[in-house]
């Protein structure tokens, strides 16, 4: 099972948060990752934010990283999406 949990955050408190489960193993990791990310988007109506270099370096060090302003092309109302793999099979 490979679960990523996306939160919503604003003020140091959590507005909306969501688990993706997926158990397709044909899928690859880097796979699973952005159809999480698209997943997460759409159950909260959030555009698609973009992947800078520093989400990719934190999300390569950590399996985690955050999605604030910088990220997204429109206008966001919460300070950031924290976006982080919380079980991964191997």
């Amino acid at each position: 099972m490979f679960r990523i949990w996306g939160k919503v955050m604003k003020e140091n408190k959590v507005l909306r948060d969501y688990t993706v489960c997926i158990d397709d193993q044909s899928m690859t990791r880097t796979q699973k990752v952005y159809h999480a990310l698209d997943e997460i988007c759409v159950k909260f109506d959030l555009p698609k934010p973009l992947w800078l270099k520093k989400n990719q370096q934190d999300f390569i060090r950590s399996a985690r990283t955050r999605f604030n302003q910088d990220n997204f092309i429109e206008q966001i109302n919460f300070d950031y999406l924290d976006f982080q793999i919380i079980e991964e099979d191997y």
